[in-house]
């Protein structure tokens, strides 16, 4: 009988080595290196349709808009990029108890209704379970199989007798294939799977959605090359404990990518959120100080949301700054350019500034936002309320031009906004804006006289 060979993998990267280490050189992080056996080649098949095809010259080739099937979920859509293409790979990662589960059973239970069979595969609960949540979204449809098995071998098997249009994977850590000796959920198990459902997906023109675990810094569990195979990654982002859920699209073949779209979970399940601006501004204070409404782009969409910021006494030697749903270091950096550039002293002042709805903001046109609500908080001066600002702040206290001018001013003019505050560079060309005045401001001094009416 042969020695067994065996080799040591990290769960987070997929680093291999010879030995057992407590530390993976890789990634660095701390006992995440575990066992497996070494297998051998298997011979896996060239090319993932027909090992038969020869090249053809790109300008021969017929390009055409590949086939989408609709969720009936114009959120969902949105994201995918217009619909789900056949043949599509596609990754969806969330927090426990985000809704990943829930909104992929509305989707299928959608499309199985338009006479498509979808094949609903859990590794994670039975059948009895599954009609147990599909009996509270009130879904019940023909055409939707339930399939509690996490052999792979046996999974493609019924896909090959059922064939299905749309295949549903839940989760891709508790599927394994039998020629792999390590557990399931390991980098080994995770690679192999995926390599099968992606040869199925893409030999039988099959859609196939798979659910994937986080790890606790939010990350999609196993190894980096999962998001590399598939065609579209979504996060599902949000806290579980808050109503709003966001979906984004961080990477898409067939689409935009950074493309959001917003849900509220109620009673029977995910409900679209067709006027995000709208939702996340209820319950905006009036005349209180250290709140003003800022348009932002998440995708191809204008959202306007509530940037809140509280300036206190600080009790303690070093004040604190805390940022909630924007980067720290960049407020860090705008309360420098204030003190600089407006001569605000704040060395011994608390300072936090929150997005509300639970949103994540990176882009750079909330700058003049920020300042403006420190501004009027530390002032105790309320902004108007049918005010909005826009702009990105320089180091030398210049307000820099912004990207969709256009479409954010016309988002806040729908809302019923009056006047808005924005880069003096972005006023060229906003004639088409209707029902706002647009004043373009070109430093701090300039925007805070504007929107306080002075020094």
């Amino acid at each position: 009988m042969g020695k067994i060979k065996r080799k040591f993998v990290c769960q987070e990267c997929g680093y291999v080595t010879a030995k057992w280490m407590g530390r993976c050189p890789s990634c660095n992080e701390w006992n995440t290196i575990v066992e497996e056996l070494v297998e051998k080649n298997r011979g896996y098949e060239t090319g993932v349709k027909d090992g038969n095809r020869k090249p053809q010259q790109l300008v021969d080739i017929d390009t055409k808009d590949e086939d989408r099937l609709s969720s009936n979920i114009d959120e969902l859509d949105r994201v995918l990029g217009g619909g789900i293409v056949s043949g599509s790979l596609i990754l969806v990662g969330g927090d426990p108890g985000i809704g990943k589960s829930t909104l992929l059973l509305q989707m299928a239970n959608n499309i199985a209704s338009n006479n498509k069979r979808v094949l609903y595969v859990t590794g994670e609960e039975s059948d009895k379970q599954i009609k147990i949540r599909a009996d509270r979204l009130n879904i019940n449809t023909q055409n939707l199989y339930i399939l509690a098995e996490n052999n792979i071998t046996i999974v493609d098997n019924i896909i090959n007798k059922l064939k299905p249009n749309i295949i549903i994977i839940d989760s891709i850590q508790t599927v394994y294939s039998p020629d792999i000796s390590s557990a399931p959920g390991s980098v080994s198990q995770v690679r192999e799977v995926t390599a099968q459902l992606m040869k199925i997906s893409k030999h039988g023109d099959i859609a196939t959605f798979i659910v994937g675990h986080v790890t606790k810094s939010g990350a999609i569990a196993g190894p980096r090359v999962l998001e590399h195979m598939v065609d579209t990654v979504l996060y599902f982002e949000g806290d579980r404990h808050n109503t709003y859920r966001m979906l984004r699209a961080v990477k898409n073949r067939f689409g935009s990518t950074n493309e959001l779209g917003m849900f509220e979970m109620v009673g029977t399940g995910l409900s679209e959120i067709k006027n995000p601006s709208e939702i996340l501004l209820q319950g905006r204070a009036v005349d209180a100080a250290g709140t003003i409404v800022v348009p932002c782009i998440e995708g191809t969409r204008p959202v306007l949301l509530e940037l809140q910021a509280l300036v206190s006494q600080t009790v303690f030697g070093m004040p604190r700054r805390v940022a909630t749903g924007i980067d720290y270091n960049r407020v860090v950096l705008l309360m420098a350019v204030l003190e600089k550039k407006v001569g605000m002293q704040m060395q011994n002042m608390d300072i936090y500034v929150n997005i509300t709805g639970g949103i994540q903001i990176k882009e750079t046109a909330t700058d003049l936002g920020v300042i403006c609500a420190v501004i009027s908080s530390f002032r105790d001066k309320p902004i108007k309320t049918d005010t909005v600002v826009i702009g990105e702040v320089g180091l030398t206290g210049e307000i820099r031009a912004v990207s969709m001018i256009e479409k954010r001013l016309s988002e806040a003019s729908k809302l019923g906004f009056k006047r808005a505050v924005v880069p003096g560079a972005n006023t060229k060309g906003l004639e088409s804006i209707k029902d706002i005045e647009v004043i373009g401001v070109s430093t701090i001094r300039q925007a805070v006289e504007i929107v306080f009416g002075g020094y």
